[in-house]
């Protein structure tokens, strides 16, 4: 039989050619969509691929979950409030190993997949770096041939699209689901209620046992929305659950007939309300409300959904749930489900309070996300006493069975059982959450090395005195899938061509290119790869802003979210002593440098939002001096996501991960970064310190205080005004800036950014721009021998292959959660 017959036996729904997959399309275009041929436009191709790929992992799905159910194979049950998935069409192409199946088949129709592929819309599922990671962690957990869940909520509205007017910040609603998801299937019938409020009663059962029930005052119904996730070059393929917030009834017909018709829908809109947004503002109550009404809301949904499991589709018995599920908590937001499990197991299945604790503690796993105290989660105990009654009190025995452990472990140590207790008396009572998380699992990790060495020695020290068997260390990974492959074509083909696609699913197999870093010819087709990246950035920076950048210029790029630890700040001080410097010199000379910057702040982040005009205001000055434009520009890129990420990070020359060291857990744009060939510019900061060990310290631009130094300063009383004063450059720098000279003469505006370093600087950028400015002396100067770097370059990738999100999965998996591989026949 020819090739042709066999593709014509293929199912449209199930087969992998061209052929079948065209079949698939015009199908979905005529049944799904229902346009007529002169009413198609790119996003109705788009819609009809998408549903046509969608098909054939839901056939990868199904076989997945009988597989897992029929062997009783263990899962995991990764909860998160974010996943940053990215568009999913090229990569669901990519894992299915579908690519010039679809660009064949839509050429066939006349269609450019490049331009099918635009269409995409991103889901506003996350924000950042926490996002991003259980994106890739999803990635590669089905990659890995490991069964999972992914539990969030499916937010109507992301948390904002970005705009740039006259240099600030403007938040624009990120309508996401405007034109529907093609990826996602609904299950309505998958659905579970949540109670809020009300009181907690005890009453005797027919038995004659005490027990307690919660009477809300408020009922909500949560929907399951499900998105298969395909491993790469498997049959497996595991799936995202989101759920979203209905009325339990929608209409109330009685109201309606007596004529109040805003009471009729009342519920429902007010039900809806708690999934509409990601991350509501929580500055005033009402937001901090609604914001743990989400967290409480997912996190119940989903463990009803494992017990569901459990009873109803495994036959197995609640009290085997650590060996059916792992459930990780990913950070601190689902933490609210330690209390959750314990109010299931208790008051629903009438389990012992001993039995049920052993059951929760040894099913959760607790991954910290953050050094920052204030970024520790703490409920006001009044709002939580309101809001969660039933979980209050159960969360006060849990602490005094805790407490009782303490002092009998430490016994006459007060202040420990004051700072490991749950419930925080200082000032206001609240509940603290990291505590609870920590207390409710049997295991502890950070994300880098350092950020769980100082775990141990700082926020978590007391736990980790308690139980050190309970703590390690995971560091964090980037999927190479969507952000070396899909990123970066012209790279892969160069990876492929030189050590073959074996690295796709085996990162360390970069390590290859080490013997090609001495090769002059392949030394200048890594170079041709980067300038074709950097051209494309161009093309696409040009069109956003209309700042023109010249790809044969250092492309310095810093994007990520705005927030004053990660010192954009001190990034555009430098760009500022350059101006200063060229201006005060007009024979002066410099390497010709593109600084990029790029990334969100919190819409009432007062300094952040500061930080962004000054950098366009910078960029504005810079970019229209004769005298400085021939050296230096300054752009911003507006609105950053992993859509022009994935633009972004190919095009790096240089990565800017200038923290304070020992406040980034760990960072994952820098590993980004890295893969890609960009040398980075750091601080000894979270996963900085592995990247500079893995790619040699030669390779890698080392400035600024350590932890150590950092603490020792401050414990010595820092004074900004000291290093100011010491360091004519950043003086000037600073009055430059205070001064009005990017500002039109307006000596206001950035006051308050000025007055912050001056007199507090928190994160000590003015004791680090000395060491800052002599590092990137040194960047100048590498970057004038063209081959030196790009053997740098190429090393940093080929030293990559620790920051794959495979491995950081492989470790969880193979030491916190006892998942093992499982094969799927189709």
């Amino acid at each position: 039989m020819t090739a042709t017959g066999r593709h014509q036996m293929e199912h449209s729904r199930t087969g992998m050619s061209a052929d079948a997959l065209r079949r698939a399309i015009t199908d979905h275009l005529r049944y799904s969509i229902g346009r007529p041929a002169a009413a198609l436009r790119p996003e109705h191709y788009y819609r009809a691929l998408a549903l046509a790929v969608r098909d054939r992992m839901q056939d990868r799905r199904v076989a997945s979950t009988q597989t897992s159910l029929d062997l009783g194979r263990k899962v995991v049950c990764y909860l998160s409030a974010e996943f940053l998935m990215g568009p999913q069409l090229g990569n669901n192409l990519l894992n299915l190993r579908m690519e010039e199946a679809a660009k064949t088949a839509l050429a066939e129709m006349g269609q450019d997949l490049d331009e099918v592929l635009a269409c995409e819309e991103e889901p506003g599922l996350g924000n950042g770096g926490l996002g991003r990671l259980a994106a890739c962690y999803l990635d590669s957990l089905a990659t890995l041939e490991r069964p999972a869940i992914g539990y969030g909520i499916r937010y109507e509205f992301g948390i904002f699209d970005q705009e740039i007017r006259d240099g600030w910040q403007v938040e624009k609603t990120d309508n996401w689901l405007v034109n529907g998801n093609p990826w996602e299937i609904p299950k309505p019938d998958v659905n579970y209620l949540v109670k809020w409020g009300g009181y907690a009663e005890h009453y005797t059962d027919e038995a004659g046992h005490d027990r307690v029930r919660w009477v809300p005052g408020r009922v909500l119904k949560g929907v399951a929305y499900d998105t298969p996730i395909q491993g790469y070059g498997v049959n497996t393929c595991n799936v995202l659950t989101l759920w979203s917030a209905r009325a339990v009834e929608s209409f109330a017909l009685e109201a309606f007939n007596t004529g109040d018709y805003y009471k009729a829908v009342e519920d429902e809109v007010t039900s809806e309300t708690v999934t509409k947004v990601l991350y509501p503002n929580d500055e005033p109550e009402a937001g901090k409300r609604l914001r743990l009404l989400q967290q409480y809301f997912f996190v119940s949904c989903s463990l009803q959904h494992v017990l569901h499991i459990m009873d109803d589709l495994a036959d197995v018995s609640v009290r085997e749930l650590p060996d059916r599920f792992a459930l990780q908590l990913n950070d601190t937001h689902p933490s609210i489900a330690v209390a959750e499990l314990m109010r299931l197991l208790i008051d629903e299945r009438h389990l012992e309070w001993e039995d049920a604790w052993d059951i929760t503690v040894a099913t959760f796993g607790y991954t910290n996300h953050t050094l920052l105290p204030e970024a520790l989660e703490t409920w006001p105990l009044e709002m939580f006493a309101e809001s969660l009654p039933r979980h209050l009190a159960i969360i006060y025995e849990i602490n005094r069975r805790f407490l009782d452990e303490v002092h009998a472990k430490f016994p006459g140590d007060g202040d420990r059982l004051r700072r490991m207790s749950i419930i925080g008396e200082d000032g206001n009572k609240n509940v603290r959450m990291a505590h609870l998380a920590t207390v409710g699992s049997h295991a502890v990790n950070g994300v880098a090395a350092l950020h769980s060495e100082l775990l141990k020695t700082s926020v978590l020290r007391d736990f980790y005195e308690m139980w050190p068997e309970r703590f390690s260390n995971k560091t964090n990974g980037v999927t190479p899938r969507r952000f070396l492959a899909l990123a970066n074509p012209g790279l892969r083909g160069l990876l492929d061509r030189t050590i073959g696609d074996g690295w796709l699913s085996d990162l360390d197999r970069l390590r290859g290119l080490e013997r090609f870093a001495d090769d002059a010819s392949f030394r200048h087709q890594w170079r041709d790869v980067k300038r074709g990246n950097k051209a494309r950035l161009a093309d696409y920076v040009r069109s956003a802003t209309g700042v023109e950048l010249n790809p044969d210029w250092l492309f310095d790029i810093q994007v990520k979210r705005l927030h004053e630890y990660k010192r954009q700040h001190l990034n555009v001080l430098h760009v500022v002593a350059l101006y200063n410097r060229l201006k005060g010199n007009p024979g002066l000379t410099i390497p010709e440098r593109a600084f990029i910057f790029g990334g969100k702040a919190a819409p009432g982040y007062f300094m952040a939002k500061r930080i962004i005009k000054l950098i366009n205001a910078v960029g504005e000055t810079v970019n229209a001096d004769p005298d400085v434009n021939r050296f230096l520009r300054v752009v911003y890129v507006p609105n950053f996501n992993v859509q022009n990420a994935q633009l972004i990070y190919p095009a790096a020359d240089l990565s800017e991960q200038i923290s304070t060291a020992g406040k980034e857990a760990s960072g994952t744009g820098n590993m980004k970064f890295m893969i890609n060939g960009a040398l980075t510019i750091g601080t000894l900061d979270g996963a900085n310190v592995e990247m500079r060990e893995e790619a040699g310290p030669e390779n890698f631009f080392l400035f600024g205080l350590t932890e150590q130094e950092v603490q020792d300063i401050k414990a010595r009383g820092y004074c900004p005004a000291d290093w100011i004063d010491a360091n004519e450059e950043l003086h000037t720098a600073l009055e430059l800036i205070a001064g009005g000279t990017f500002s039109h003469g307006d000596t206001e505006v950035f006051q308050p950014l000025v007055d912050n370093l001056r007199y507090d600087d928190p994160f000590l950028v003015c004791a680090d721009f000395a060491s800052y400015l002599e590092c990137q002396e040194r960047v100048s100067a590498a970057w004038q021998d063209r081959e030196a770097w790009t053997r740098m370059s190429i090393l940093n990738t080929a030293r990559g292959g620790k920051f794959s999100s495979d491995r950081a999965i492989a470790q969880y998996c193979d030491e916190i959660w006892n998942v093992w591989p499982l094969t799927v026949k189709t």
